[in-house]
């Protein structure tokens, strides 16, 4: 399985930008150049375990939230996203949320169930 590079930097891009930091803030609290935090952000540059402790330490995360988007068990993450998505919704807003899950939900296991009888395997 290939790391999907851009999606970690993106998930370090986002966490940066919730602290209020600066790339270069950021790069020298993890200990490395500002041009090699800017590569990580686009997914210019392959990011090593160590690298990436350094950044989950200096942001005050973990690292499973930064590398969420290439594990297949990462439901706590994401449930934990969607709740931080959605604690800002009114009402009104919050019951369209549902609706959509909802929708998406069985027509998700609708297609995915077609496959398996198909014999196609989506996990």
């Amino acid at each position: 399985m290939e790391l999907d590079y851009k999606a970690i930097g993106k998930r370090v891009k986002l966490a940066r930008k919730r602290m209020g930091m600066t790339q270069e803030a950021l790069a020298e609290s993890a200990g490395i150049s500002t041009t090699h935090m800017s590569n990580i952000e686009t997914g210019y540059t392959k990011v090593s375990l160590q690298t990436t402790v350094s950044l989950a330490n200096a942001l005050g995360v973990t690292v499973d939230s930064l590398l969420c988007d290439n594990v297949l068990s990462a439901k706590e993450i994401f449930s934990q996203e969607i709740q931080t998505l959605v604690s800002d919704c009114n009402d009104y807003e919050i019951r369209m949320i549902a609706d959509f899950v909802k929708a998406a939900k069985e027509t998700i296991r609708k297609h995915t169930a077609f496959a398996e009888q198909n014999g196609f395997h989506l996990k």
